[in-house]
């Protein structure tokens, strides 16, 4: 080490009162660097038995001495003494024996059994290697952060009791190892810490920012093992356009290490106080946790979304978990409810339009999969009947693949069965049974060959048909059912070779599929609404993506994919067009690009250079008039720190009269700059870009802002902290358009934010 380097480091310190005294212990740190390892042991120059026992201490040194008349050790010169998982490091070492103490003078470096680090300059320990009287005192704390105090004893019960201490999880050197002032400390009058339960105690903690003493902490604790304790977290403070002014509080209650409760309360200056709870549990099967708000505030209608004259207790609760019972089987399952449907946007709790309650219990092996599942949805679009919101029970799926092949290809069994039932609205359930045979072979000249065939019957029920208000969507009251044949052959083709520097791979692909006339009209169609010509669905055996559609006649799908990498670069695109041997296709609307003989190309163009560049460009172009029917965009330039981020899409497909299939105009910005090394700016937005001619639903004129958001941020190895201003642009009943600001606050290691 060079002389400067040495000064820089001598000079290290985390600001605390000692000043001086802590340069040197800390400079000690620097030195000994990391705490003792295994490695550090070798066989000792002496082994001696304490005076607890069954305790053995070994140590070794330069020099030892002993004095038999007193029963005293006496070892000099990069003393080692270790017991069990405790250690000593000092430049001497004094042992009486007779009285069981031992004195560590010059370069001090103790390491508990839990794995924390003490340096001082002078001690005085017990053979259990556990510290009396010391002054000038720095601690590691094996989960992170530095405690420093002028001096420090042990009580009579065993805590260790600092005085004039602070505390910070900040580095104090920089990567060139020289002086960095903390971003933030803690300082108190007294820190006890009880190495029974890992607990470090503040009294008179007061906490400094960038040297300015800004808030008191009352109550101050933590754990060295990094476990949580109970305790109140810091206030989160939040003004927005609906509920004024937000301070909000909880209390953390640590009641094993398993399980744990957080309460709060919120308390607005436009709306009346709101409670919150979260429950957390870690079982040996799984875990689970509940979440619940409550207040009691006016109702909103849920078509209007205007507030009604009564208070009425509003709230959500949402709960879930997985339990994994055997290697096999698990359970899955997530509930969530709101009382009203703008409760959780007024509150700002979530953005969701709709809540998904499921549960699932599955079985998995090697062959094969069982689920039971069900799931209900709540609508929270204002204007939506709940009534013709579907509620799915039971939904059932099992499928088995044969270990040995047939014909040597792998065959695959499914049974499957649905229910639907709505309140105000169409009822269907239907079950279907199917085997699936693929044989994939790779030929001389490199070509992949599969083969699949596939056999299916259907059965389905259904009424109240003529409340499902698309008519292609109703299917035939009653009882129904079909047989569904499949067969295809898929031709792959890949060539390599070197081009612009690198590796070039082109993949010719063509596939045939061919399927009799099937019944697809009379069956209700539930699951299989959005059908869309895409990339990701051009060489699928069915472009439906569910199952109560299914593709019938002979069609030719043919198209390429092409890849290329050089050092940091790759860049694929994939290409493709499908022809249809027959053109009646009344289950495929005109504007899917799927509907007539032959289909519209669709693609997609990735391009990726290291971590700082990821382009995605999807599309679909007709194939008569060339116009852009998909215009997909998604970008991201940039590092971690400071980056652009794009997603723009646009669906031009003129389909009227099916709701599923409207077209749509978006654009997602968002951008964050760094400046000042931890600092930095960010924003983001979404807007509608739809006008009445796309959509006559919509509003917009073909500019309409939906959200944005502006920032300023400070991060740097142990805090963060930043200010955020939120504009929505759109009222949704007593959640009201207009700005909300933020103020996020967190410490490294002690969980506030």
């Amino acid at each position: 080490m060079s002389p400067p380097q040495q000064q820089c480091l001598q000079a290290s310190s985390i600001r605390l009162p000692l000043q001086g005294a802590l340069c040197a212990s800390l400079a000690v740190a620097l030195a000994w660097g990391t705490p003792l390892a295994a490695q550090d042991v070798v066989e000792p120059v002496a082994t001696e038995q304490a005076a607890q026992p069954g305790r053995i201490i070994a140590f070794r040194a330069d020099n030892l001495d002993y004095d038999d008349t007193g029963d005293v050790v006496t070892a000099s010169g990069n003393v080692l003494m270790s017991s069990e998982d405790q250690s000593v490091r000092a430049d001497e070492v004094r042992w009486d024996r007779r009285s069981g103490t031992i004195y560590a003078n010059g370069n001090v470096r103790l390491v508990d059994n839990g794995g924390n680090q003490l340096y001082t300059e002078s001690a005085e320990l017990t053979e259990r290697f556990e510290a009396g009287a010391i002054a000038e005192v720095l601690v590691a704390l094996s989960a992170g952060g530095r405690l420093a105090a002028k001096g420090g004893e042990r009580s009579e019960g065993g805590d260790v009791v600092l005085r004039d201490a602070a505390y910070t999880a900040c580095p104090v050197i920089d990567p060139e190892g020289c002086d960095k002032t903390p971003s933030w400390r803690i300082t108190a009058s007294k820190v006890i810490f009880d190495p029974e339960t890992n607990r470090i105690s503040f009294n008179g903690a007061m906490l400094e920012l960038f040297g300015a003493r800004i808030l008191p902490m009352p109550g101050l604790a933590f754990r060295t093992d990094g476990r949580a304790i109970s305790g109140f977290l810091v206030p989160d403070l939040r003004v927005s356009e609906s509920n004024g002014v937000e301070v909000s509080g909880s209390y953390h209650w640590r009641i094993a290490d398993n399980k744990d409760l957080t309460v709060g309360t919120h308390l607005y200056t436009k709306a009346t106080p709101m409670v919150s709870g979260e429950w957390r549990h870690l079982t040996d099967r799984g875990a689970y946790q509940i979440t619940g708000y409550a207040t009691h505030s006016r109702r909103i209608t849920d078509f209007t979304g205007e507030p009604t004259s009564e208070r009425d207790l509003r709230g959500y609760f949402a709960a879930n978990g997985r339990f994994q019972f055997t290697p096999e089987w698990s359970l899955t399952s997530s509930i969530r409810v709101a009382s009203d449907r703008t409760f959780l946007r007024r509150y700002d709790i979530s953005r969701d339009d709709r809540l998904r309650s499921t549960i699932n219990l599955e079985r998995i092996d090697q062959n094969s999969y069982f689920s039971l599942a069900g799931w209900a949805t709540q609508t929270l679009r204002l204007g939506q009947p709940q009534g013709q919101v579907p509620v799915a029970l039971p939904v059932l799926d099992y499928r088995y693949r044969i270990a040995d092949p047939v014909v040597g290809g792998t065959v695959e069994l499914q049974a499957n069965s649905l229910s639907l039932v709505r309140k105000d609205g169409q009822d269907t359930q239907r079950a279907f049974a199917s085997a699936r045979w693929d044989l994939r072979r790779l030929t001389g000249l490199g070509q992949v060959v599969t083969l699949t065939a596939l056999g299916r019957g259907d059965i389905y029920h259904s009424d109240e048909n003529l409340l499902t208000a698309t008519e292609s969507y109703r299917g035939e009251a009653g009882w129904q059912g079909r047989g569904i044949a499949v067969g295809a052959i898929d031709v792959e083709w890949p060539f390599v070779g070197e081009a612009f520097g690198g590796t070039q791979v082109l993949k010719p692909r063509l596939q045939l599929v061919a399927s009799p006339s099937i019944r697809n009209l009379e069956i209700p169609n539930e699951d299989a609404r959005a059908i869309d010509l895409e990339d990701s669905n051009l060489f699928s055996l069915n472009r439906f993506p569910g199952y109560d559609r299914v593709e019938d006649g002979v069609r030719l799908t043919y198209g390429f994919d092409w890849e290329v990498q050089r050092p940091g670069w790759r860049v694929k695109t994939t290409i493709g067009q499908s022809y249809r041997f027959d053109t009646q296709r009344q289950i495929l609307p005109d504007g899917t690009g799927l509907s007539e003989r032959v289909s519209d190309f669709v693609g997609r163009t990735e391009v990726r250079y290291r971590d700082r560049v990821k382009l995605t460009h999807r599309f679909r172009v007709d194939k008569d008039s060339l116009a852009v029917r998909r215009n997909e965009f998604d970008a991201t330039i940039g590092s971690e720190r400071t980056y652009v981020e794009v997603g723009y899409l646009r669906l031009n497909r003129d389909i009227a009269g099916i709701e599923d299939l409207q077209d749509r105009e978006e654009l997602r910005a968002a951008a964050r700059i760094a400046f000042a090394r931890y600092w930095s700016v960010f924003g983001a937005g979404v807007f509608n870009l739809t006008d009445k001619r796309e959509d006559p639903t919509f509003t917009s004129d073909g500019f309409q802002p939906i959200r944005t958001r502006l920032g300023i941020a400070y991060r740097d190895e142990c805090l963060e902290f930043g200010l955020t201003w939120r504009r929505d642009y759109v009222n949704a009943g007593d959640a009201a358009r207009g700005d909300t600001f933020q103020l996020t606050f967190a410490l490294r290691n002690l969980g506030l934010r």
